[in-house]
């Protein structure tokens, strides 16, 4: 009698990496931070006690108001106001929200570059593996900070900065993106320049499949190990240069807030007094990168062969 096959579900459940995952409490934890964050972001419009993008529901009056156990505050804004009376915590849902959407789009869209330009270039080898490896080669030569103020400044300069304001989100997506796909082509790159040359590829040629099919079917899968390590780092590389960028005024306008820009925002009140409309948001910023950061660390040793361990 054939034993009954495992589903995918189960097999991640017996697999060495859940087993590792389990035993290692500080991934535990940066799991569960992550997804209470995340939770909190994309759900900011159901569990944030205010709207900050409803001009009807703030008043000036509220401006600057402490916390709400502080001499002055209000409970009806727990961490207290911004300078435009929105409510801190609110601001911070919706802020987590933004970030987390220009840090993931970010990231899917260096992973589709850089998979793709590091496939190609492996695979085909030749001039196309020259100019390939080249662009990225001078592409690694500009600091992303460097390249995002220069696409940033010159996006503002053309098309003005309300532009800028109304497609934000979809620009520093483009902008972070854009910056730092070239880690991806090159790991994918030594990953492909090893696997073309093992048998079962030889075999898929032999038979007459397409280098596309053999690509993407046979050749991509074995690749993606090094590249869900890259891509778990980079999502808070990005969230950090969305912020880096917003503090500096090329990301996110005040109107519509992230972390970086209510960073930014109350950046000149902290010498003042108002030190909680830059602290709480900063605050969330270093519990999401630092949960990401640890989550990854895991990612790439538990996916390592060279430290497994009983």
């Amino acid at each position: 009698m054939n034993p009954t096959p495992k589903t995918a579900w189960r097999r991640f459940l017996d697999s060495h990496f859940f087993y590792s995952f389990k035993r290692d409490p500080v991934a535990v934890a940066s799991f569960i931070t992550l997804v209470l964050l995340v939770l909190a972001g994309f759900l900011a419009p159901l569990i944030a006690p205010h709207n900050p993008y409803d001009a009807a529901s703030i008043d000036i009056l509220d401006a600057e108001l402490p916390p709400a156990w502080k001499q002055g505050g209000s409970t009806k804004f727990l961490l207290g106001t911004d300078s435009q009376g929105r409510d801190i915590l609110s601001t911070m849902f919706y802020g987590l929200r933004t970030s987390l959407i220009i840090g993931l789009g970010a990231v899917l869209l260096q992973t589709v570059l850089g998979v793709g330009c590091g496939l190609v270039a492996g695979y085909a080898g030749g001039r196309v593996e020259a100019f390939l490896m080249r662009l990225a080669d001078v592409q690694l030569s500009f600091s992303t900070m460097l390249v995002a103020i220069f696409m940033g400044a010159a996006f503002q300069a053309f098309f003005g900065v309300a532009s800028w304001e109304r497609l934000a989100v979809p620009l520093l997506v483009l902008v972070i993106g854009i910056a730092e796909w070239p880690m991806y082509a090159r790991t994918v790159r030594a990953q492909v320049l090893g696997e073309k040359k093992k048998e079962y590829v030889e075999a898929a040629r032999v038979i007459g499949l397409p280098a596309r099919r053999i690509l993407l079917r046979h050749v991509l899968p074995n690749t993606l190990s090094p590249v869900l390590v890259i891509a778990t780092v980079q999502v808070a590389k990005a969230i950090m240069s969305e912020a880096a960028l917003s503090f500096l005024g090329f990301g996110m306008p005040i109107t519509r807030p992230s972390l970086g820009s209510l960073i930014k925002s109350g950046f000149k009140y902290i010498f003042s007094g108002s030190w909680w409309i830059t602290l709480y948001p900063g605050l969330m910023l270093v519990l999401l990168v630092l949960a990401i950061n640890l989550l990854g660390d895991f990612v790439r040793d538990a996916m390592n062969p060279k430290l497994y361990k009983e």
